[in-house]
């Protein structure tokens, strides 16, 4: 054979190699968005059975290659976001549940029946300050009552019947509840309204249930958002 077949078939080989790698890179990338929306309506769908509602629902799968993951059934890690959410009405900023070693049947790829289990299953949800300011005066009837972050601190104001206060407050996670600690006050605030205030704040602020009957685990300030951290237990998805 003359060099120049052989060039011409070498190259014809190298061009049909990259055709069938883009192919295969194709359909594993066609493949996982079909999976990720199946996964993604599911999700969906499982939340609303604990009032919670989004803006927009969406799976992301980690881990490398989708195909070969598929034929396993089993994915290292995949990503559910929910923007936007609603817990019983009250609004949240953004929901993100991050799963590993997710069990996935193939069927469900074909719009079949099937169960999603997962392994492990880690919650956080992002709300405003604000929000949790309104959740607070309707658990403690604390009428002018509101929270902001300054500074990635939380502060408490309150005005009322004359009072105008200001005082940063921590909020810690207590059997279920958000319970605020006041940090040091005016010592112009009559001891009455301030020691009432104190222990209304403390006893806790009622949160909405969380999806996935997830239990949480910490709240904190990050980008003067409050953040609540939760874990889910035997956490599945059935179409």
């Amino acid at each position: 054979m003359s060099p120049s077949r052989q060039g011409r078939g070498l190259r014809r080989l190298v061009v049909t190699l990259v055709v069938l790698v883009v192919l295969v890179v194709a359909v594993d990338r066609i493949a996982a968005v079909v999976a990720q929306n199946q996964l993604a309506s599911m999700a969906q769908k499982e939340a609303a059975k604990y009032q919670v509602r989004s803006a927009d629902t969406s799976v992301k799968i980690g881990g490398f290659g989708f195909l070969p993951q598929l034929i396993n059934q089993h994915f290292s890690k995949v990503t559910l976001t929910m923007g936007k959410p609603a817990f019983s009405r009250v609004p949240g900023e953004k929901l993100t549940v991050d799963m590993s070693n997710v069990h996935v049947p193939r069927s469900l790829l074909f719009q079949q029946s099937g169960t999603v289990t997962v392994g492990t299953t880690n919650m956080q949800v992002r709300m405003s300050p604000r929000e949790l300011g309104r959740l607070a005066v309707k658990t403690t009837g604390l009428a002018g009552l509101s929270m902001v972050a300054e500074g990635g601190k939380l502060h408490a104001k309150l005005a009322s019947n004359g009072i105008n206060l200001d005082v940063p407050i921590e909020p810690q996670l207590q059997n279920g509840k958000i319970a605020i600690t006041l940090g040091q006050l005016s010592g112009s605030i009559p001891p009455a309204i301030a020691d009432g205030l104190k222990n209304k704040l403390a006893s806790g602020i009622e949160l909405p249930q969380l999806p996935y009957n997830a239990q949480l685990t910490q709240v904190s300030i990050q980008d003067n958002a409050v953040v609540l951290d939760a874990t889910v237990k035997d956490l599945s998805f059935t179409r």
